[in-house]
């Protein structure tokens, strides 16, 4: 067994919320991303799923350093990069990049698309002027542009070429890891199946390892290895991506599934909706978080967090009930299983009712 490419452990981000104008005064902590723990493996894709809001990009930026984590700690190829100095930050980052959400944002307007992908060579040092021109066409070539429109400026360009650009910057210095914060989300769905695909033969010629975040499980299923799913924070269910269409064992992991639409009616299985909205991250509930919004929550699921229970290799699901759910496609309005049921009398046996 080598050691993952990226492991994460507790990772956490809190940000203040004060009131008032000179005197400022903390009255709140928004808890954005809540002590993560995950790997990644070398040539590996590892999708972080959930609803918008529930922490996937702070992650994402996180595991670069790009805002600083208020607890936990990310090695990439074995070195803690949360306490590492400017310098070595900025050398860190030749293996790691990020291919950001939004196209249009993430290519500066003033610099033409050959001095947008060169900037990371020349940011580390890499090659002379000669080499690095020669470099930016091979990159061109590599995600289906041409090397003459190197000259052009970012506003030349459609959607999906800008993103393809955001890939050959990211490419530029050769890294290990790529972080892909939602990058097909602002596309049209055509143009969604070519990036894509051609991440997916990246991958496969430079070995490369994808942190892909994104709330298309369809793109998800088509492109993952693994997948985690989020939700207020923390990591509700990882597994495989074939365990985990198969056989999800958390009922915000189903819920999910149960959302996503099918051309044929015959195929379409029963969705029962989830209740409420998500709550607050500057005041989430105790015990479960999902608890609030899930059909299936008891007292324990309100009163005790939920631990990280083994389903099976590299299956996991942060529910009391994991192992007693109803199979897959089940009607929740019919209860948990007898097993189940046994075990909250209990509980309520232990905890005096």
């Amino acid at each position: 067994m080598t050691a993952p490419l990226l492991e994460v452990r507790d990772l956490a981000k809190h940000w203040p919320v004060r009131r008032g104008m000179i005197l400022a005064k903390q009255v709140g902590t928004v808890r954005a991303v809540d002590g993560l723990s995950f790997t990644l493996n070398r040539g590996e894709t590892l999708a972080l799923v959930g609803e918008s809001g529930c922490g996937k990009s702070t992650t994402a930026r996180l595991v670069l350093r790009l805002i600083e984590p208020s607890a936990g700690t990310v090695r990439i190829n074995g070195a803690d990069i949360t306490g590492l100095s400017a310098p070595a930050l900025r050398q860190m980052r030749r293996q790691a990049q990020i291919i950001f959400q939004d196209p249009y944002a993430s290519l500066n307007p003033r610099l033409s698309v050959g001095e947008a992908i060169a900037e990371p060579l020349i940011v580390h040092g890499i090659g002379d002027a000669v080499s690095r021109t020669a470099r930016v066409h091979e990159l061109l070539r590599l995600v289906g542009l041409a090397p003459w429109q190197a000259e052009r400026f970012p506003h030349e360009f459609s959607g999906g070429q800008r993103q393809r650009i955001g890939i050959a910057r990211a490419l530029a210095v050769q890294p290990d890891l790529i972080v892909c914060d939602e990058p097909v989300s602002a596309l049209d769905v055509s143009i969604q199946a070519q990036v894509v695909n051609l991440l997916k033969d990246l991958q496969a010629r430079f070995g490369l390892a994808y942190l892909f975040i994104a709330h298309d499980l369809a793109v998800v299923k088509h492109m993952a290895d693994r997948v985690a799913v989020m939700y207020l924070g923390r990591i509700m269910e990882v597994a495989d991506k074939r365990s985990l269409f198969a056989n999800p064992r958390h009922p915000y992991t189903r819920a999910l599934l149960a959302a996503i639409p099918h051309p044929d009616p015959r195929r379409r299985g029963r969705v029962t909706p989830l209740g409420g909205d998500v709550p607050s991250p500057l005041n989430p509930p105790p015990g479960c978080r999902f608890h609030t919004r899930c059909p299936l929550a008891q007292q324990v699921c309100r009163e005790v967090e939920p631990p990280d229970v083994a389903i099976g290799p590299g299956h996991h699901s942060a529910c009391h009930f994991a192992q007693e759910l109803p199979p897959a496609g089940h009607d929740f309005s019919g209860g948990l299983t007898p097993v189940a049921a046994r075990r909250l009398a209990l509980f309520a046996e232990r905890s005096g009712g």
